[in-house]
């Protein structure tokens, strides 16, 4: 709907795992680097976790585009299946047709295994959302592993889910199939705001923008405090406020449509995540170590003894005060000028 007022070729912040719009944050590149490394040296078992929105389903789906044309992939979308009906899933997608048991269908996959393994050709199996994955399933995934010669594995597989899915490998009962993990990766979320500027700011040139300078500063700083970096509250969050901006005509998003937007998402941060990133900013900056309450009784104090320095530092001698309880300095770190100071003067008398 706004395409065209932004000058826009295409929507550039949809929800679906779009692989054209990937942006090589860091922790992409990591994660596409860690991925690539283990199906090019077939390192076997593989996986990847990630909070939910943080893009890993984009990333499978950047890998299985750029795969070479040696390489048979099945991809498990939905791991919500029975043991039968993942094998009948998983064979369909590889291509093997003719089995009528189990048994049947294990030698079947592995003569074929071998046969593409000797041809020099790889196998991969991708299961995305694996936290969601039974049991009994990951148990068959472990004996899937099998498949192997002296020096090789003919079967790569890759497990994709949340952090829950660590859990599951932690189980007692599934520390044979975790022992076969080979490697282990993390996408993470977007860490600053420098790095959701350059996500908005690539996506939008992606799109066709001839100006992706859009939205403020402002704007990117609160999208940030309210996304926490994950890319998919980010692409909710940018595309609403778009929106929004098209309606009222503007052509800058600015950090009130952004909090509006936000509010209506209920996306708002939370009161302890803004007194977090201020702190941190505090810090960065080189600024507050003391609380608000420390620091103005600093300043008192230092306003008092810069008060009370002026009376140490008169070149006659001071008259001897009459009978009172003498006077203290404010801080106890003072007491070393103090004491030069009244040498100098020749002392109280």
């Amino acid at each position: 709907m706004y395409k065209e007022f932004f000058g826009l070729e295409e929507t550039p912040f949809t929800l679906t795992p779009d692989p054209r719009f990937i942006v090589f944050t860091p922790s992409y590149n990591e994660v596409l680097a860690s991925l690539y490394y283990g199906l090019e040296n077939a390192k076997g078992l593989v996986v990847l976790t990630g909070e939910v929105g943080t893009g890993k389903t984009t990333a499978l789906r950047w890998i299985l585009r750029r795969l070479d044309s040696s390489v048979l992939a099945a991809y498990v979308f939905n791991p919500r299946l029975s043991i039968d009906e993942f094998y009948h899933h998983v064979t369909q997608m590889l291509g093997i047709k003719d089995w009528t048991n189990k048994a049947e269908l294990l030698q079947v996959m592995g003569r074929e295994l071998e046969e593409r393994h000797r041809r020099g050709l790889r196998t991969v199996l991708i299961i995305d959302e694996a936290h969601e994955l039974s049991d009994y399933v990951l148990e068959e995934i472990r004996l899937l592993m099998n498949f192997e010669s002296d020096n090789a594995k003919h079967l790569q597989i890759v497990l994709t889910g949340q952090p829950e899915l660590r859990e599951k490998l932690n189980q007692p009962n599934l520390r044979q199939l975790k022992q076969r993990v080979a490697l282990r990766c993390k996408m993470h979320s977007l860490p600053d705001t420098d790095e959701v500027e350059r996500y908005i700011t690539e996506r939008l040139l992606i799109a066709g923008s001839d100006q992706p300078n859009i939205f403020t500063p402002g704007a990117i700083d609160f999208i940030f405090q309210c996304s926490e970096g994950i890319p998919r509250q980010i692409n909710n969050l940018c595309d609403n406020a778009m929106l929004a901006a098209y309606a009222a005509g503007q052509q800058i998003v600015s950090r009130q449509v952004i909090e509006e937007v936000a509010d209506n998402l209920d996306l708002l941060p939370r009161k302890d995540a803004l007194m977090k990133n201020e702190q941190a900013a505090d810090f960065a900056s080189g600024g507050r170590v003391l609380t608000p309450e420390a620091r103005e009784e600093l300043w008192s104090n230092q306003t008092r003894a810069e008060k009370a320095r002026p009376m140490f530092k008169s070149e006659e001698p001071t008259p001897k005060p009459a009978p009172k309880e003498p006077a203290r300095p404010v801080f106890d770190d003072l007491d070393d000028d103090i004491s030069l100071e009244i040498e100098e003067v020749g002392g109280f008398y």
